[in-house]
């Protein structure tokens, strides 16, 4: 499998959020299908979540944590049926 998807998250340590050092973990994943569900479920867990492409697939991307909802809604946006708006 070759991944060319990354999402970094929040680690929880005994139930609670470590702030001090912030640690993270990341998991790859060979689409953005695959990240986009792993995010979802991240971030349904109320964790920090950011996400990109890793080198060197093109285009490149990195999806910051404040884009993530937008990045999942994607998803969303094509799944519509041809003629219906989405995002409105």
């Amino acid at each position: 499998m070759i991944s060319t998807w990354y999402v970094t998250f929040e680690v929880r340590r005994r139930g609670l959020l470590l702030r001090q050092r912030s640690p993270r973990e990341t998991k790859t994943f060979a689409t953005e299908a695959e990240a986009k569900l792993f995010a979802r479920a991240k971030l349904d867990e109320g964790l920090a979540v950011f996400a990109g492409t890793i080198n060197p697939h093109l285009p490149r991307r990195l999806i910051p944590a404040s884009g993530i909802a937008a990045w999942l809604a994607e998803e969303q946006g094509r799944d519509a049926a041809p003629g219906t708006l989405t995002g409105d």
